[in-house]
């Protein structure tokens, strides 16, 4: 653990890369969020630029700085080892070492959901929460994160769960970006949400859902279209938790 008291935390996703500085007692951005659009492709190179345009305009380019960042994909060892909504290139890719010499500086490197997760823990809903607690993060894709007694279980892809007759994975039918796509209301997209959480409670019996991105900030629109036997909330952070979660993580 550092003696750092603010640290800055990078959310790269499918269609924008956030950052912003982290008050790292309190989980508040001390800056403005900063966002650029995902580079179209989403290549390493292109990737890294646009990163460095986000950091250039938060203003902080001190090492002294603890620096996190976030990612859509699993994230094992610094490598991606898989690449939801970006490109293909990422798979099997050190990602960590290439941001760390590109970036000319260390930097803490984890799956985008992991950290969205661990912001709520510290900061947000799942914080002195007991059990299971899974987040899910409602965007461009569904990411999760799986706490167990406020420790981190990583990697775990449940945004990928297939249905029977349904063409392709549970998000590609049930993220916010399907909702959009589709130009769906709250009350036509909630039974996608509900045959999601449904599955997750007959799997796993979660003691909290916590939902997370975006839509979260219209959670009253569409938590109560949910018949759930678990809890299920939205996010304290809503699309900030990936910033403050990276930024966290980056300073322990």
């Amino acid at each position: 653990m550092t003696n750092a008291t603010r640290a800055v935390g990078v959310d790269i996703g499918g269609t924008g890369i956030k950052g912003a500085l982290v008050d790292l007692e309190s989980g508040q951005l001390l800056t403005k969020r900063i966002k650029v659009p995902t580079p179209k492709g989403a290549e390493p190179d292109d990737v890294l630029a646009a990163v460095k345009i986000v950091l250039e305009t938060i203003g902080v380019t001190d090492d002294d700085v603890p620096l996190g960042v976030a990612f859509p994909a699993i994230v094992k060892r610094g490598r991606t080892m898989s690449a939801a909504n970006v490109a293909k290139t990422w798979i099997g890719f050190d990602a960590e070492t290439f941001f760390e010499e590109g970036l000319g500086r260390e930097i803490h490197f984890a799956n985008d959901a992991d950290v969205a997760g661990v912001a709520e823990q510290r900061y947000g809903a799942a914080r002195d929460v007991e059990g299971l607690v899974m987040l899910t993060t409602l965007g461009t894709g569904i990411g999760t994160a799986l706490l167990h007694d406020g420790r981190l279980i990583p990697n775990c892809e449940l945004g990928h769960l297939e249905k029977s007759g349904l063409e392709g994975d549970a998000e590609r039918w049930a993220a916010y970006s399907a909702m959009e796509r589709e130009e769906l209301s709250f009350a036509d997209w909630a039974p996608r949400l509900q045959w999601y959480y449904s599955h997750l409670e007959f799997l796993l019996s979660p003691d909290l859902f916590i939902v997370g991105g975006g839509v979260s900030k219209h959670a009253d629109k569409f938590l109560p279209l949910l018949d759930l036997k678990t809890p299920i909330v939205p996010a304290v952070h809503r699309n900030n938790a990936g910033i403050i979660g990276a930024a966290a993580l980056s300073a322990s």
